[in-house]
């Protein structure tokens, strides 16, 4: 099994909005073979709470606008430290660069397929790293 096309057009503009509200380390990976609640997920990650709203707000706006689904379910937004967006077909963490850094959800799926994203959102490896200072000056 694997993710459907539509779950791809979910997440590849759920992807598109997160790097164009500069999230860092935006990566998708298709979940539907260990899971069956939904077929995706989108990690990503931003330096403070308030990009992290600001990123949450925007893939919410972009799908609804775009794509015509809404979430069913958002939470962890009052702390902005880690928000879920639950859309059935895939959902989406936007996390506080040291919850990401913490939680590591990528180790947690890393047998799983990395889904193909936008250049934009591919460009964004790497830029939570550089902006936490590890590995030296910020790029």
């Amino acid at each position: 099994m694997t993710a459907t096309d539509r779950s791809i057009e979910l997440i590849n503009a759920a992807a598109q909005a997160a790097a164009d509200k500069l999230a860092h380390d935006v990566v998708a990976y298709d979940v539907s073979d260990v899971l069956s609640i939904t077929d995706a997920f989108l990690l990503a990650s931003a330096p403070n709470d308030r990009q992290v709203k600001a990123i949450v707000d925007e893939i919410e706006e972009r799908l609804q606008k775009e794509e015509g689904v809404k979430p069913v379910r958002r939470e962890g937004e009052r702390d902005g430290r880690w928000v879920l967006l639950d859309f059935v077909d895939i959902v989406v963490h936007v996390q506080h660069s040291e919850e990401r850094v913490f939680y590591a959800l990528e180790r947690l799926w890393k047998d799983c397929p990395e889904i193909d994203l936008p250049e934009d959102a591919k460009a964004t490896r790497g830029k939570g790293e550089a902006a936490a200072g590890e590995g030296g000056e910020l790029s």
